[in-house]
């Protein structure tokens, strides 16, 4: 019998201790399927190992047809967070997390839409944290870059993140000690979908 995707995630998140290092325990239900596509056409897949060349630039979000039908969660609109927990490494993640990318108001395509570039997420609002690509120190070892999917709450008003809060900044600085469970907590967000990559940071001779 097939394993169900949206339990795989979890086996999948556990795998590399993703829960409980960035997630609790038992406190997220997978309920949407969603890849990462980076414009040469690299894909994120729950534990794949890529290149930093691969991911240098912002990717698209894609979600899964298995969601549909699309009439359902047309209004359903998502923020997205990318995160390192590995920072500087895993050995010693003293700036647990580091905030890579965070965005707002991503919307499920058309119904009408068949083609591959019409599944990419709606990205209606700009990053609130600018896309920032992995850049692992050298000899720092493996990192988890992780993507954590949240539905917005509901509203008649399209949800943002306050001017002035910390996740404008954009700075490496301001880019560490990050906690996205506090984030959602605090805009009453809903996690529904997480993906993954690892990347293995160059090793360079010491002296």
């Amino acid at each position: 019998m097939a394993t169900d995707p949206l339990s795989s995630i979890l086996s999948a998140l556990k795998r590399e201790q993703i829960i409980p290092d960035v997630l609790p325990e038992s406190t997220f239900t997978p309920s949407v399927l969603f890849s990462v596509v980076f414009p040469n056409g690299a894909e994120v897949n729950l534990g794949n190992y890529m290149d930093v060349n691969e991911t240098q630039d912002e990717p698209e979000i894609r979600f899964a047809a298995l969601n549909g039908p699309w009439d359902d969660a047309g209004e359903a609109s998502y923020t997205l967070a990318m995160l390192d927990p590995d920072a500087p490494s895993r050995a010693d993640p003293i700036y647990r997390t580091f905030r890579h990318w965070v965005i707002t108001g991503l919307k499920s395509p058309a119904l009408t839409a068949n083609s591959a570039e019409a599944l990419n997420a709606l990205k209606t609002h700009p990053s609130t944290t600018p896309y920032r690509p992995p850049g692992p120190r050298p000899n720092s070892g493996l990192h988890r870059y992780i993507f954590l999917l949240f539905q917005e709450p509901a509203s008649t008003e399209p949800f943002v993140v306050p001017q002035g809060a910390p996740e404008y900044g954009a700075a490496l600085e301001e880019r560490r000690s990050w906690n996205p469970v506090a984030f959602a907590e605090r805009y009453r967000l809903k996690l529904v979908g997480a993906n993954y990559f690892l990347v293995n940071a160059p090793e360079v001779p010491q002296d």
